[in-house]
């Protein structure tokens, strides 16, 4: 089975940056998109960036100009640059990976445990 571990969330000031990362295990699973959602307590996980395989990128409009994701194929990782954030960023953000294993012809979504980010005003 695919592990998925995201890794640098934390507290900052509004205005700060923060760098996650997520790094899923290597098998036998073809990765096509990976993805940063998040998670507010009472509301619905919603999507922030993904990137495709191909490197194509696709935003939610509350993150557009201040967030940037980027993947290491080789590495199967990926990352969120989050610049100039505000308190209602404030989350747990989740790493999703997509792919395929090994003779599949159904997707498979496998997320990670999530990673806490605090923005203080």
């Amino acid at each position: 089975q695919v592990q998925v571990v995201e890794s640098g969330g934390g507290l900052v000031q509004a205005g700060g940056s923060l760098r996650l990362s997520c790094a899923a295990s290597r098998s036998t699973f073809s990765i096509s998109v990976m993805g940063w959602y998040r998670q507010v307590p009472g509301k619905q996980r919603e999507l922030v960036a993904t990137v495709s395989s191909g490197g194509s990128t696709n935003y939610a409009d509350s993150v557009k100009g201040r967030f940037t994701i980027s993947r290491d194929n080789a590495k199967n990782a990926v990352y969120l640059q989050m610049n100039s954030l505000k308190p209602e960023d404030t989350a747990v953000y989740y790493c999703k990976v997509e792919g395929y294993y090994a003779g599949a012809y159904v997707p498979a979504n496998i997320w990670g445990k999530g990673t806490l980010v605090t923005v203080s005003s």
